[in-house]
């Protein structure tokens, strides 16, 4: 008997890897469109960069690469979790142990996330 996915972000081992794929995607995309900007505008000021980061497409931008963080982070955490932290490698406890750091794990990447979208939309 192994560790049922319950846990998983996917449903499957599938999706859960298209999910980091699109992810790192979303990722990379807000890379080069900051490093982008940035060489284009060599000689910026905070005033600049806080315009721009006032604009709706950089925040929504921004928001959908946190949300992608957030997603690559948790299958990427939860796929460890699942592959080291078992009875066969860790004994008995192990499965309380692993529930409780993917407990942590969950919370943590929630208060980034609220914590982020209180920084993009917060007054």
């Amino acid at each position: 008997m192994g560790v049922k996915p319950v846990t998983s972000l996917g449903r499957s081992g599938l999706s859960d890897w298209l999910i980091q794929r699109v992810s790192a995607v979303v990722i990379a995309i807000y890379v080069l469109v900051m490093v982008g900007y940035l060489v284009a505008h060599p000689d910026l000021v905070y005033l600049e960069w806080a315009a721009l980061h006032q604009q709706f497409w950089v925040r929504l931008l921004t928001l959908a690469t946190v949300l992608a963080i957030a997603a690559h982070a948790w299958i990427g955490v939860w796929a460890v979790l699942t592959d080291y932290v078992t009875v066969r490698l860790m004994g008995p406890a192990a499965t309380v142990l692993r529930v409780a750091l993917e407990l942590a794990t969950i919370a943590l990447i929630l208060a980034y996330v609220v914590w982020a979208i209180d920084i993009l939309w917060g007054v």
